[in-house]
C-alpha cells in the first residue's frame, strides 16, 4: 500500500511507488534538504524514494485540473521552493490540483549542492554524472501520471484533464512523457520551462500527442532557447496544439518569473492557454 504523510493541513506527501523503486532497489543513502549555499536556495537532494507532495485547492474553487510539477536541479538537487512549492502555490489559487515530484537524483556526498554545481571544475562531468540516473527521474515522471490518473477521483481530479510541468531538467522529465507514452501515463499537456532537452532526447511526434506550451528565454544562460524551438517545430509540423513564449529577458532559472522582465505574466497567460485547450474553464 502507499504510504500517505500528512505535511500540513493542505498538503500532504505520497510515497510514488510501493516498496522500493524499480531500478534502484540497492540505494540506501537518506535524502536530505536544506537551503545553506551562497543564494540561499532550497536544495533537496539524494532523494531516494520518489514521492509526490499534493497542494490542493479550497473545495470552492477546483476546476478539476491536475499539473504535477517537477522542479530543476541538473538532475543533482531540486529546487524544490522556487521551482516548485512557489508555483504550486500560485497555481492552487486559480483552482488546479498540484502534485509536486521528487524524483531520483544523483547521489552527492555534499551539504551544498547547488554551490558545487557552480564551482564544478569539470562542468561536463559533472553533467555526466547524470546520464545514469536521467532513465530512473523520467520514469518517475511517467509514474507519477499514471498515478495520478489512477487516484483521480480521490484528488476530485478528471482523469482527461492531468498535464506535468518541468524546469530545466525536470524540464527534461516533463517533456520527455510527450513521447513513448501510454493510456496511462499519456499527460493531457506537457508545460517544458526552459527545458534541457537536446535533440537526441527528442522522439517521434505521435498523431494523439498532447498539447505543447514552452517557455524560455533568449538570454538562456546554457542556451536552451534551441531546444525549445526545436520541439516547437517538431508539434507544428505534426499539426499538434503547441504555443512558446521565447522571451527576450529572463535568463536561466527565471521561475515563477521577475517584474524586471515579461516573465512575470507567464503563469497568467499559461492559464489562458489551458483555457483555450478546455483544461481549465
Amino acid at each position: 500500500m502507499l504510504i500517505t504523510t500528512i505535511v500540513n493541513a493542505q498538503q500532504m506527501e505520497i510515497q510514488l511507488y510501493d516498496g522500493k523503486a524499480p531500478g534502484s532497489e540497492s540505494w540506501t543513502w537518506q535524502e536530505g534538504v536544506n537551503n545553506r549555499n551562497s543564494v540561499s536556495v532550497t536544495t533537496v537532494f539524494n532523494v531516494v524514494h520518489p514521492t509526490l507532495t499534493v497542494f490542493s485547492p479550497a473545495a470552492s474553487a477546483s476546476n478539476g485540473t491536475a499539473i504535477i510539477i517537477c522542479p530543476g536541479g541538473g538532475f543533482h538537487f531540486l529546487a524544490i521552493d522556487h521551482e516548485g512549492n512557489d508555483i504550486a502555490k500560485v497555481l492552487i489559487q486559480k483552482g488546479i490540483t498540484v502534485f509536486i515530484l521528487k524524483y531520483r537524483l544523483v547521489r552527492i556526498y555534499s551539504e551544498n549542492p547547488f554551490d558545487d554545481m557552480l564551482n564544478a571544475p569539470d562542468k561536463k562531468a559533472w553533467d555526466e554524472e547524470s546520464l545514469p540516473i536521467i532513465p530512473l527521474a523520467i520514469a518517475d515522471g511517467r509514474q507519477a501520471i499514471a498515478y495520478v490518473r489512477k487516484h483521480a477521483k480521490k484528488y476530485n481530479v478528471s482523469p482527461e484533464r492531468i498535464g506535468i510541468m518541468g524546469f530545466s531538467a525536470g524540464g527534461m522529465v516533463a517533456a520527455s512523457s510527450a513521447f513513448d507514452y501510454t493510456i496511462e501515463n499519456r499527460p493531457d499537456f506537457v508545460v517544458p520551462v526552459y527545458a534541457d532537452m537536446p535533440e537526441n532526447r527528442v522522439g517521434a511526434v505521435s498523431p494523439d500527442a498532447p498539447p505543447l506550451y514552452m517557455l524560455c528565454a533568449q538570454d538562456d544562460e546554457f542556451g536552451f532557447a534551441p531546444h525549445a524551438l526545436n520541439m516547437y517545430k517538431k508539434w507544428y509540423a505534426a499539426r499538434r496544439p503547441v504555443e512558446m513564449h521565447l522571451f527576450g529577458k529572463g535568463g536561466h532559472g527565471f521561475g515563477i518569473g521577475s517584474p524586471s522582465n515579461t516573465t512575470h505574466n507567464w503563469i497568467n497567460l499559461f492559464c489562458e492557454w489551458l483555457k483555450m485547450q478546455g483544461m481549465i474553464n
